[in-house]
């Protein structure tokens, strides 16, 4: 039988704890569109108060629960919870009928690059409207995409992000001057141009 390293097991009991502790505040005001400060002054204080111990990162605990569909993202740092939302979202998962359907109907491919089952690749089905967004578990909402292109959609606005950070970043350092942190800027855009990352922002030196 193999041991699991104690440090391993006390993180993951602090990230839950912590996540918990999040969630608290939220279920004690469900519906209420919350600002950040308010919600990370309450946890790290509190948090310190029961345990003695410092919250590291909230803001990435806040985050990682509402990619998780547990929160609501109304806009940049406000976020809230619905209980309705919640249980919604979980009811919009596609059943194993379902997905076998959509498997089927397209050929057990996935629609972005043609492989699928018989290239020994992994299917999944995937709400072509995401779910946090109000898509349904319907067949007509659902495709078939492989791990890495399911993986690739799911965090796609967040390269979108980098890249547009970086354009804005470069176009500083040009008003200023900074050759230095120009090169960089330059160096990392022509990274998303080389593997044709979000092609649809255009950047020009």
């Amino acid at each position: 039988m193999v041991k699991k390293d104690p440090e391993v097991i006390e993180k993951a009991k602090e990230e839950i704890n912590q996540s918990n502790l999040i969630m608290e505040y939220f279920r004690k005001n469900p519906k209420r569109e919350i600002k950040h400060p308010e919600i990370v002054d309450w946890v790290v204080h509190e948090y310190n108060k029961r345990t003695g111990k410092i919250f590291r990162d909230p803001d990435r605990g806040i985050r990682k629960l509402a990619q998780q569909g547990q929160l609501i993202k109304i806009s940049k740092g406000i976020y809230k919870y619905d209980p309705d939302f919640v249980n919604n979202r979980k009811l919009e998962d596609f059943t194993p009928a379902q997905k076998e359907e959509i498997f089927k109907r397209d050929n057990y491919k996935c629609v972005i690059c043609g492989r699928g089952r018989a290239d020994g690749i992994e299917i999944q089905a995937d709400h072509i409207k995401p779910k946090e967004l109000g898509g349904k578990a319907e067949i007509e909402n659902g495709q078939t995409l492989c791990a890495q292109h399911n993986f690739q959609k799911k965090y796609y606005k967040q390269t979108e992000t980098g890249k547009r950070m970086f354009i804005r970043l470069y176009e500083l350092a040009k008003k200023n001057e900074d050759k230095k942190l120009m090169k960089f800027c330059e160096d990392v855009l022509e990274v998303y141009e080389k593997d044709n990352i979000n092609g649809h922002i255009v950047w020009k030196k």
